[in-house]
């Protein structure tokens, strides 16, 4: 069943018959899978750039300190979209959030296609990064509306492959484009404006699961983050995981490409491409494989998985051993998909239905920040104390990080918490 099935029952006259998307919207099936699409697409999108930052760098001759803040700037963005916009949905309706953001990652994916100087970079990921803000607070939220059941674990885990799997594809469909085809600063773009345009339309044919409330209308204004009390114990496992994880993740795509070909003594931006992919790939499968155990042992048992793959990393860059970095590469990445998505669906299970935009916006505020302050910490330090030096502090920061995660989800495991009342 493909994304743009749409239903057979006849969705009335009271709605737009001007427009063939509203009369024949989405069923419901095809509409779950169009939101765990928009969350992939857009961690699809924001791979793209990667394979090709060493070529910008090398046009505009910019340092690498500039390189991690122009990654950063991505993550900022996103940033700022949850902290400004990430309850919207909540007042107003998904459909509309997820249009609005779909066009903006559209709108900065043309940007990139004619980008003279390291400006245009800037403003191009920035766009991006609040744009994708938008579609991943609505989008996750929208998976727990539309699932049949309601399911925690399904939800969960498709929110985690998605995700995973969606940088993992981007960083690899990237590579190969520049590596072997025409216009390799231009074709990426054009593919991913393709599948964004594909993902604009079937959006449109989405029957919104939120009914907006009477005189809603659009506050961007600074919120605080909030948790309902129900959800806080999960929301604390949550972020623990996705700290360790995803600061492994920002790490990996800032300093990986190099670092991978530095170790692996090659110039193919496909091998490279491949290498720095293989951690987000082994991440999805490693979710795929595991989704379905108890959440408190995914984020134990991943994150013991995160704190053994970190440490070869960090042997494999100390001795110089590609095929090490590799293998742990895949190590960490098992750990990575599996932490996250434990933390992850522990959290959906206690997310009242009223605050499922709200509390994904907060955990993704976490998830954006782990991802962009050390890859930006790690930029700033390669110079002076160079690449190798730089990762090797940052792996064992991360794979202490994660034992302390470990240690937290066994230590709250539902059976040990039971025990004691």
């Amino acid at each position: 069943m493909t994304i743009i099935e749409t239903a057979e029952a006849d969705p009335g006259p009271d709605l737009d018959r001007r427009s063939s998307f509203i009369r024949r919207p989405l069923a419901p099936r095809s509409a779950y899978l169009l939101a765990a699409g928009i969350v992939g697409l857009a961690m699809f999108a924001s791979g793209i750039p990667s394979p090709l930052y060493d070529t910008y760098s090398k046009l505009w001759g910019f340092s690498a300190v500039v390189l991690t803040i122009v990654y950063a700037t991505y993550a900022f963005g996103v940033l700022v979209a949850l902290l400004l916009a990430g309850r919207v949905s909540d007042e107003i309706g998904r459909r509309p959030v997820l249009l609005v953001a779909l066009c903006g990652i559209l709108v900065s994916t043309i940007v990139y296609m004619p980008a003279q100087s390291v400006a245009w970079l800037y403003a191009a990921r920035g766009l991006q990064g609040l744009a994708t803000g938008l579609a991943l607070s609505a989008a996750s939220a929208s998976l727990l509306d539309l699932h049949p059941r309601r399911d925690p674990i399904s939800v969960g885990l498709a929110n985690g492959v998605a995700s995973a799997g969606g940088i993992g594809l981007g960083i690899f469909a990237s590579s190969v484009l520049v590596q072997y085809l025409p216009a390799p600063r231009v074709l990426p773009y054009v593919l991913l404006a393709v599948l964004l345009l594909i993902a604009t339309i079937a959006t449109l044919c989405l029957q919104d699961p939120v009914t907006p409330r009477p005189g809603a209308r659009i506050r961007l204004t600074p919120q605080r983050p909030s948790v309902p009390p129900s959800g806080r114990r999960a929301f604390l496992l949550a972020s623990l995981a996705v700290l360790s994880s995803w600061s492994l993740n920002g790490l990996y795509l800032s300093l990986g490409p190099e670092l991978s070909a530095n170790l692996l003594h090659s110039n193919s931006v496909v091998l490279s491409g491949l290498v720095v992919s293989s951690l987000p790939a082994a991440a999805a499968l490693s979710q795929v494989v595991f989704g379905r155990g108890a959440p408190w042992a995914g984020a134990s048992y991943g994150s013991l998985a995160l704190a053994a793959g970190m440490g070869l990393l960090v042997a494999a860059v100390a001795v110089g051993s590609g095929a090490l970095f590799v293998v742990a590469s895949v190590i960490a990445g098992f750990g990575f998909g599996t932490a996250f998505l434990g933390g992850l669906r522990s959290l959906s299970a206690a997310v009242p239905p009223e605050h499922r935009a709200a509390v994904m916006s907060a955990f993704y505020i976490v998830a954006y920040g782990a991802l962009s302050l050390p890859a930006i910490a790690a930029g700033l330090l390669s110079s002076p104390l160079g690449l190798n030096r730089t990762f090797e502090i940052f792996g064992v920061a991360i794979a202490a990080l994660a034992l302390v995660v470990a240690g937290e989800a066994w230590r709250t495991r539902p059976g040990r918490l039971s025990s004691r009342q």
